[in-house]
C-alpha cells in the first residue's frame, strides 16, 4: 500500500460523521446498510450523510452495490486492513517509540 492512499483514507476518516459512519458500516459486516437506514441510526440529515458516503468512497473505505431498487453501501475492508498493516509495519518500524521521559523534578 503506498503511503498517498494511506494518507487519503486517514484524512477521510478524520471527521466525526464520517468516522460514525464507517463504524456503523464495519459493526453490520458484509450486510451493508442503505443510506436511509444509516441517516435514521446515525441522526444525520440524508443530504449530509450522501456527502460524507463520497467522501468515504473516494478514499476506498466505502463500497456501493446496487440490490433492485436500494443503494447498499458497505465498509471495504481490503482497504481499512491495508492501511492498519501499512501503520504497524511503518511506525516505529516496529520498536518502541524512543521519546525520553521529561527528567525527574522537571515540571513537565
Amino acid at each position: 500500500m503506498e503511503e498517498t492512499e494511506v494518507v487519503r483514507a486517514l484524512a477521510a476518516l478524520a471527521h466525526p460523521a464520517r468516522l460514525q459512519a464507517f463504524r456503523a458500516l464495519v459493526v453490520v459486516g458484509q450486510a451493508g446498510l442503505t443510506p436511509a437506514t444509516m441517516a435514521e441510526g446515525l441522526g444525520m440529515p440524508g443530504a449530509t450523510l450522501s456527502f460524507h458516503l463520497k467522501e468515504l468512497m473516494n478514499a476506498g473505505l466505502v463500497t456501493q452495490e446496487r440490490v433492485g431498487r436500494n443503494l447498499v453501501y458497505r465498509a471495504g475492508y481490503e482497504l481499512m486492513n491495508g492501511v492498519l498493516a501499512y501503520l504497524t509495519a511503518h511506525c516505529c518500524q516496529g520498536a518502541a517509540y524512543a521519546v525520553e521521559t521529561p527528567a525527574a523534578g522537571c515540571g513537565c
